[in-house]
Order: structure tokens, then C-alpha cells, then sequence
């Protein structure tokens, strides 16, 4: 689930009620690239430190300016054995993996192998059809900028039940799940709105967005991201993993709270197929690689000029005012006036959320190895920009 449906909510599909893990912060850790002093970055330590504070069991960041590379971590990666987090672990994004694939379509674009205002139906015949749903009228646009009135597939009360929370988790968190069920869990729902009324983000999009890119090239998403974006910009942490489980390492242990009625539980919720997260949440990353990802981004080196002025087009969040979504990617200003693009993710047991300035010359990426503690990140941002 994305954070801003966090934030609304107040708890997520994978938590439940907060509750205080003890931690201890951690020692920064110079990262690969050249590192610089922690002077600049002391308040988004602290920051890091109260997120811990206030029961994330741990973090690790990175922050990327004109002065270099900062990284530090705080508070734990393993509760069992209190092993702090690393500089360089690897963790699930989440719906980061939104951009990796709008990135590829707007590439597509400019290779004249589609069309955004194309049809979804032009490229997944018969797929969105029923209760309303209608393929014929959503441009492959409105599945990047989220205006497609789709249903999101993570509000159906019966799949978060089977694979999100609780006894269902436990049971469910090593099963192959194909895109194609999760479509069809949100298309046995009526669409919220029609076509191109409004932002809603719903993760049915994304699945369809990489079901596309797919169609189009006639081979996996997964070969596409690899081929276009990973192995160009030498992102050696980021992976896909298939129906893998586990994650690489270096990595922490992942927790959520699966048991609404049973607060103070805290499970260990690092392993689960990653089929379950395809198209919209299954990529693996770290922090630098996705620094360096949404850096060449913003810079221009991975789209030509009229490509990158369509994905910072937006339209208005009213989930989250101040907020406008691009394709992909989101627009937001601190409230010290600095405006820069993000975007945010969680899986189970991982936070995630990467913003940079529009010219690409400040980035910052944080993950929490834990499915609550979503409403500590803005103040994170808040430091590092002001």
C-alpha cells in the first residue's frame, strides 16, 4: 500500500494499533560512494532517531546533494538478535516500482511504440471488462496518473484477509499469485468513477501498466526494467524476484503487526512470494540505488525533455492536498516552500519512500524494516529539505 493511504487511514492493511518496540540507534556507516560528514544532515538524524523512538524498529537512509553521499541508519534490523540496520540493505519498495515502470512506457513513447492516449483495450483486448469496467475507455495515460476509476485491488476486504493480514498471511504469504487474479479480484468490483474525473491511486493500475509493457514488447516487464533502466545506470542492488521469497543480502528482518486484536504482537514477515507484489510492489532495491535511479531521472538521462515534461505533468491528489501525481512520480512542498517529487511504498514488513528535487541534484531515500511508523516520514523530509 502507498503511504498516503497510511497516513489517511491511520493504520495500514498490514498493522494494527501502535505500539512502542524497544530499539537502540545505530552508528552512521560510510556508504560505497563518497561519503560526506554528517554536518548538514544532523536534524534528519534526529528525525531518523525519533521514528525509531516512536517504535519503528529500524531504519536506513541516504541522502544524495552538491556536497556528496550521507548515509546512516538507526534503531535495529533484527529484534531477535539486535543487529542494526545497514547502510546497505536490500528491501522491497513497493509501489516505487510504479516509476521503474512508467519510466519504460514514456522510453516506449519516444520510440514511437505507443501512444499514452492509446486504449488499454488497444494493447490488453477483453482483459478490463465487467461491472462497469470498461478497457475502451482508459488510456494507458490514466493508468500512469491514476485516473482510471479502476477499484484497487488491496481494498477487497477478502484478499487482504487471505494475504495481507493475519491467520491469512501466516497461511497464504508463499503462494504464487498471477496479475491476472488480482485484476480480476478489482473488476468484480464497479469502477469508483468514471474514467479521467479524478486521482485515486489504486494499485490495479500499476498491474496493468507493466501488463502493457509486456504486450508491447513481447517479453517480461521484469527484462524490460533490467535492460532499460537496471543495467544502464549499474543499480546492482535492484532485482525482481519472481516467485522467491526471501530477499538478498545484506538485508534486515521485516515486522508487522497482523492481529488487529492483539496489539503487541509483532510478526516476522520478511519472507513472502514475490509473485504478490508483481507490476506494482515487487521490485528489490537499496538505498543508493534508488538515489541514483530518481536522480538520472530528474536529470534527463533516462527520458528525452518532452517524455519527462508528461510524467511532471499532474493532476491534483485530493487525498492528499498539496499533492499532485505525475505519471508515476508525485509533486509536494515542504513547509518551508521547497517543492520536490517522490514517491512511496510499502509492502509487508518494509516503508519505503524516495523524493528528489526536480533537477535531480538532491535526493533522499529511507526504508523502515516495518509496516507502521508511516506517519514519522514526512518529518524526515521535513529536516533534510529545511
Amino acid at each position: 500500500m502507498t503511504i498516503r493511504k497510511r497516513l489517511k487511514a491511520g493504520t495500514v492493511a498490514v498493522a494494527a494499533a501502535t505500539v512502542l518496540v524497544t530499539a537502540f540507534t545505530a552508528p552512521a556507516r560510510a556508504a560505497q560512494d563518497t561519503p560526506v560528514a554528517a554536518a548538514g544532515h544532523e536534524a534528519t538524524q534526529r528525525a531518523l532517531d525519533a521514528a525509531v523512538a516512536a517504535g519503528v524498529p529500524g531504519v536506513t537512509a541516504q541522502a544524495r546533494d552538491a556536497d556528496g553521499v550521507w548515509s546512516s541508519t538507526a534503531g535495529v534490523g533484527d529484534l531477535r538478535t539486535r543487529a542494526p540496520r545497514g547502510t546497505h540493505d536490500r528491501f522491497r519498495v513497493g509501489t516505487l516500482t510504479d516509476t521503474f515502470v512508467a519510466t519504460v512506457l514514456l522510453q516506449m513513447e519516444a520510440e514511437h511504440r505507443l501512444r499514452l492516449d492509446d486504449t488499454v483495450e488497444r494493447y490488453l483486448p477483453g482483459l478490463v471488462r465487467g461491472n462497469g469496467n470498461d478497457g475502451r475507455r482508459i488510456t494507458v495515460r490514466q493508468l500512469l496518473n491514476h485516473t482510471s476509476g479502476l477499484f484497487d485491488y488491496l481494498a477487497d476486504e477478502t484478499y487482504v484477509a487471505t494475504y495481507l493480514t493475519g491467520d491469512g498471511f501466516l497461511r497464504h504469504r508463499y503462494d504464487t499469485v498471477t496479475p491476472e487474479q488480482r485484476v480480476r479480484v478489482a473488476l468484480s468490483h464497479a469502477p469508483a468513477f468514471p474514467p479521467g474525473a479524478r486521482h485515486w491511486f489504486s494499485h490495479t493500475n500499476d498491474i496493468l501498466a507493466a501488463l502493457v509493457v509486456e504486450r508491447v514488447a513481447g517479453r517480461s516487464y521484469e527484462d524490460e526494467v533490467r535492460e532499460r533502466i537496471i543495467e544502464p545506470l549499474g543499480l546492482r542492488a535492484t532485482s525482481h524476484p519472481g516467485e522467491h521469497a526471501g530477499l538478498p543480502r545484506p538485508s534486515s528482518r521485516g515486522y508487522a503487526r497482523l492481529f488487529p486484536s492483539e496489539p503487541d504482537r509483532v510478526d516476522d514477515v520478511t519472507e513472502m512470494n514475490g509473485s504478490q507484489g508483481w507490476g506494482d510492489g515487487d521490485i528489490i532495491s537499496s538505498t543508493g540505488d534508488l538515489n541514483r535511479f530518481y536522480r538520472a531521472l530528474m536529470s534527463g538521462r533516462l527520458l528525452p525533455p518532452r517524455q519527462l515534461e508528461a510524467m511532471r505533468t499532474t493532476v491534483d491528489n485530493p487525498d492528499f492536498p498539496g499533492s499532485a501525481y505525475g505519471l508515476g512520480i508525485e509533486r509536494f512542498t515542504t513547509s518551508c516552500g521547497v517543492p520536490f517529487w517522490y514517491h512511496d511504498g510499502g509492502m509487508p514488513g518494509s516503508i519505503t519512500l524516495t523524493a528528489t528535487t526536480e533537477d535531480g541534484g538532491h535526493q533522499i531515500t529511507l526504508n523502515y524494516n516495518s509496516s507502521w511508523g508511516a506517519e514519522t516520514v514526512l518529518p524526515v523530509l521535513e529536516a533534510e529539505y529545511c
